[in-house]
């Protein structure tokens, strides 16, 4: 039911529509700030974070706080994330040996209460102003449009209902909100790290990606996200980077209802089973030169390699039923940051630096060192990055 709301009331392409404008402000901030640091490094992992970050908060409750408060929570949230990213990381020996999971031996399940208790708070302040602002009847003005609700609003709305069908409690809308940050920032901002790394690597793939995106916006434009699907070999540059390093290696833990048997395998009911989509990206009887960054294997047919997990060879976002919810979402959006990022700067190396492809394991694959690069402007006219 919680996934049923969220697909439904965020993830339809109506809602990611009326959200566009959100998008498109938080992406020229980025474009500035990239613009006042023209000819310095930058941390490109760190940049598309804050964005993303500040991006979902507007989506969920951007008329719920003040200015000032949101910094605040964004710089709490930036932490609370990094610290939940590690825990959910971490091989826990209780999963293994459930019998000894009353002793708690590596401590985690006493970090990750502090950690959840710390998202309860955050989460507790931004219901508590909205809560705050329908006593003081200070909502926007038309209520029965959905472009003019964030999604706190929503889902408190949700939470109201009390028909028994569709009632969220307020720790199933808390539960929803924190899922929502902590799945929707750190994937894509691995993803787009991944793909500078490889442009990097591959300097005629950024001319290539430049030339789709002046033949596509012109020198003269900035990139506009109801044009990007008119930029297939960018939206090939995202697929092979989700192929080549898969955000979620082994994806989500899933578990059978019942025991079944799979080869000559049988996998007990309540089993954790892990899919090792590293491996099935990388198999060299599905994919030819599978150890090489060739963005043009996705040039064919569209519908072969898509989302939607009916090609068990290619599974960024899982398959299924329980296939990711934000797909709708992080398809835009790495497009979009991307062929901004790409069509508004050149980009290189600083002097001197080695580039460092090696990959840290963990519940997400990062780069093991974050990328630094310089950005030169493209665009012939500077007020375009105001």
């Amino acid at each position: 039911m919680m996934r049923k709301v969220l697909v439904r009331e965020m993830m339809s392409n109506s809602s990611l529509d009326l959200c566009y404008d959100l998008r498109r402000q938080e992406i020229q901030k980025m474009l500035r700030e990239v613009y006042s640091k023209i000819g310095t490094p930058i941390d490109i992992g760190n940049l598309i974070f804050v964005t993303m970050l500040d991006m979902l908060m507007n989506m969920l409750w951007g008329g719920a706080i003040k200015r000032e408060e949101k910094t605040r929570i964004g710089v709490e949230f930036r932490k609370m994330i990094g610290e939940l990213v590690v825990l959910l990381g971490k091989t826990n020996v209780s999963d293994i040996f459930p019998i000894l999971a009353r002793f708690d031996l590596q401590g985690i399940e006493r970090k990750a209460k502090e950690v959840f208790l710390w998202a309860d708070t955050i989460l507790d302040t931004v219901i508590n102003e909205r809560l705050k602002m329908e006593a003081e009847q200070e909502k926007k003005p038309s209520k029965d449009d959905l472009g003019s609700k964030d999604f706190l609003e929503i889902l408190l709305e949700v939470n109201k209902k009390g028909d028994g069908k569709e009632t969220l409690s307020m720790k199933q809308v808390k539960a929803l909100l924190l899922d929502i940050v902590s799945a929707g920032t750190d994937t894509t901002t691995t993803t787009l790290e991944w793909a500078f790394a490889e442009i990097m690597q591959n300097p005629y793939i950024m001319r290539k990606a430049q030339e789709e995106l002046g033949e596509v916006f012109g020198m003269s434009n900035r990139v506009e996200e109801s044009h990007i699907s008119k930029l297939p070999y960018l939206n090939a540059v995202v697929k092979e980077t989700q192929r080549l390093h898969p955000v979620l290696p082994l994806l989500i833990p899933h578990c059978p209802s019942q025991s079944c048997t799979i080869g000559q395998f049988t996998i007990p009911k309540g089993s954790n089973v892990f899919l090792n989509i590293w491996k099935i990206h990388r198999d060299p009887e599905a994919w030819k030169d599978p150890l090489e960054f060739l963005p043009e294997r996705f040039l064919g047919d569209l519908n072969e390699y898509d989302y939607k997990g009916n090609n068990f060879n290619y599974l960024p976002f899982g398959s299924g039923r329980r296939i990711c919810a934000g797909i709708p979402l992080a398809e835009r959006m790495s497009t979009y940051m991307l062929a901004s990022l790409l069509h508004s700067f050149e980009w290189k190396l600083p002097e001197n630096v080695e580039l460092d492809l090696s990959e840290e394991f963990g519940l997400l694959l990062k780069k093991r060192t974050p990328l630094l690069i310089i950005p030169t402007p493209r665009l012939s006219n500077v007020e375009l990055y105001n």
